[in-house]
C-alpha cells in the first residue's frame, strides 16, 4: 500500500500516546490527507465537518477524537446512557467501525458497543445495562430502544455522523434529527461525507456549531488510482462477458440492480465454478456476516451485491469492481467504484453496458466526471484478458476451495489448489464459506463445457422486470 500523503505524524497532530501506540500496533502510523487535515480541529473540541471519498480513512478520523476526548474528561460510564454516539447507515458499515474502534478504545480503558436491526435485542439491551462509553448505532434500531427506555442519550459527550450523504439518501434524516434532539447542545459533534448536498446542510445548520469545513478532495471526482473501463456488449454475449470479467484471479466485487439478480448471479458463478457469495438486504443478518466474511478472507473471491454494499462494506485488496447492472445515477457509480483502490491502492472498475442502457451510461459518467476507455467486446475479447489475467483465466473456471463441498456444476480437478485467496484479515465471529446465504446448493445442471455461459445464460433475460 503506498505511503499516505502527509508528513505529520499522528503525535504531531496531538494524538495521546496511548492511542498513538495503539494505532502503531495495528499497522497505522502515518495519516492520511482527512485524518491530518481533522485531527488538530476535532482533537481541540471543536465542530468539524470533514469530506472525503469512500474509502480515504473517515473512520480513523473521527474514532481518535471521539476516544481521546472521552479519556481525558474522566466521567465514568454508567447503564443506559453511552458516552459518545456514532451513527452510521448500515449495519456492516457499524460492525467494521466497530472493528477499527474496539482496539484503539481499550488501550485508553473505554468500551464500545453495535446496535442495528436484524438481531435480537436481548444481546444489546444487556451490554447497555451493563454500561458502555461508545455506541456505534443505526438510526432505526437505536430509535427503538430509546423508546423502549433502555437508553438514553442526555450525557452523550461526542455525537458523530458517518456516511451523512448516505443516510440522507436512505430516508433516516427524520429519525437522525430526532436522535440528535435528544443529545446536549454542548456536545461535541462530528460530521463526515462523500458529499456536501442540501441535506447535510440542513444537518449542519442545525447541529454544528461554528464547525470547521475539510475537503480533501472533490466529491465527484473520481480517485486517481482508479482505471474505468466502459465494456459494450450484447444482451446475448453479456452474461458469458461477465462470467470471464469476474473469473480472474484478484477479489471482485460485482453490483446488481436488484436482489434477485444478486442472488441468482452468485449461484450461477458458483455453479460454473467461480465461488460467490451474495450480499442484499432479503439476507438474514447472520448470512450477511457469513458471506461478507467469506468474501474478506477469501475463500470466496467475488462479492455479488446491490447497492446496500456500496456504502457498507470495508474489504481490503478489492481489485476488480464490476458495474453487472449500470447504477441508476452518479453518485451509487461513484460509491460502488470506490470499494476498490481503497487507501491509496490501485484498482480496475467495469462497467457493462448493453445497447439499451447506452445512452443512459454516458449520461452517467458525465454526471461522474468519468472518461472511461470504452470498447465494444465480445466473450474472449482482449480487453477482458488485459484486466483480468492470464487467457487460461478466462477459459477454465477457478476451483472451489479444497474445504468445500462441490455444487452442481464442473468437478475438482486432482492436485487442484485454490486460486485468488488473497490475504484479508479474518472478521472476528463470522465463520468463512462460499455460498450464496440461502443455505441451497445450486440447481442442477448450471455448469457448462469451459469458454461458454452455462448457467449465466439466463441472467440478463431473468433479471428484466424484477
Amino acid at each position: 500500500m503506498p505511503t499516505p500523503e502527509s508528513t505529520l505524524s499522528f503525535a504531531d497532530c496531538g494524538v495521546p500516546a496511548r492511542i498513538v501506540a495503539a494505532l502503531h500496533e495495528r499497522g497505522i502510523d502515518t495519516p492520511f490527507p482527512i485524518q491530518a487535515a481533522t485531527l488538530p480541529d476535532s482533537l481541540a473540541g471543536r465542530d468539524v465537518l470533514g469530506r472525503g471519498r469512500t474509502g480515504s480513512g473517515k473512520t480513523v478520523a473521527f474514532a481518535v477524537p471521539t476516544l481521546a476526548a472521552l479519556s481525558a474528561s474522566g466521567r465514568r460510564r454508567a447503564p443506559h446512557t453511552p458516552r459518545a454516539l456514532v451513527l452510521v447507515p448500515t449495519r456492516e458499515l457499524a460492525s467494521q467501525v466497530a472493528e477499527t474502534m474496539e482496539p484503539l478504545a481499550a488501550a485508553v480503558g473505554l468500551r464500545t458497543m453495535t446496535i442495528f436491526g436484524g438481531v435480537g435485542q436481548n444481546p444489546q439491551v444487556a451490554a447497555l445495562r451493563r454500561g458502555v462509553d461508545v455506541v456505534i448505532a443505526t438510526p432505526g434500531r437505536l430509535e427503538d430502544l430509546i423508546g423502549q427506555g433502555h437508553v438514553r442519550l442526555g450525557d452523550v459527550e461526542v455525537t458523530v455522523l458517518d456516511e451523512a450523504d448516505h443516510m440522507a439518501d436512505l430516508g433516516f434524516l427524520p429519525v437522525v434529527k430526532r436522535l440528535l434532539d435528544g443529545t446536549p447542545r454542548n456536545a461535541q459533534r462530528l460530521l463526515f461525507s462523500a458529499t456536501l448536498d442540501n441535506a447535510i446542510d440542513q444537518l449542519v445548520k442545525r447541529y454544528l456549531h461554528n464547525p470547521v469545513t475539510h475537503s480533501v478532495d472533490s466529491a465527484a471526482s473520481p480517485v486517481p488510482a482508479m482505471a474505468h473501463h466502459l465494456f459494450h456488449v450484447s444482451r446475448d454475449n453479456k452474461p458469458s462477458v461477465v462470467r470471464e470479467l469476474v473469473a480472474g484471479q484478484g477479489r471482485t466485487l460485482a453490483f446488481t440492480r436488484t436482489k434477485h439478480g444478486a442472488k441468482k448471479l452468485a449461484k450461477q458463478l458458483t455453479a460454473a465454478g467461480i465461488p460467490a457469495v451474495d450480499l442484499h438486504g432479503n439476507l438474514s443478518q447472520s448470512a450477511r456476516q457469513r458471506n461478507l466474511a467469506a468474501f474478506s478472507e477469501g475463500t470466496s473471491r467475488v462479492l455479488v451485491a446491490t447497492d446496500i454494499a456500496a456504502r457498507g462494506i470495508h474489504v481490503d485488496d478489492v481489485s476488480l469492481v464490476v458495474h453487472v447492472d449500470p447504477p441508476a445515477e452518479h453518485k451509487a457509480y461513484l460509491h460502488r467504484s470506490g470499494r476498490t483502490a481503497r487507501a491509496g491502492a490501485e484498482g480496475v472498475v467495469v462497467t457493462v453496458s448493453t445497447p439499451e442502457e447506452r445512452n443512459d451510461t454516458r449520461t452517467l459518467m458525465r454526471q461522474a466526471g468519468i472518461r472511461p476507455t470504452a470498447v465494444d467486446v465480445a466473450p474472449g475479447h482482449p480487453a477482458i484478458g488485459r484486466l483480468t489475467g492470464p487467457a487460461a483465466d478466462l477459459v477454465m473456471p477457478a476451483p472451489l476451495p479444497a474445504h468445500q463441498p462441490p455444487t452442481s456444476g464442473p468437478r475438482r480437478r486432482s492436485g487442484g489448489g485454490r486460486r485468488g485467496s488473497a490475504a484479508g484479515r479474518p472478521q472476528r465471529g463470522a465463520s468463512a464459506q462460499a455460498s450464496t446465504g440461502s443455505g441451497r446448493r445450486a440447481p442442477r445442471g448450471g455448469a457448462a463445457p469451459s469458454g461458454r455461459s452455462g448457467g449465466l445464460a439466463d441472467f440478463s433475460a431473468g433479471r428484466r422486470g424484477r
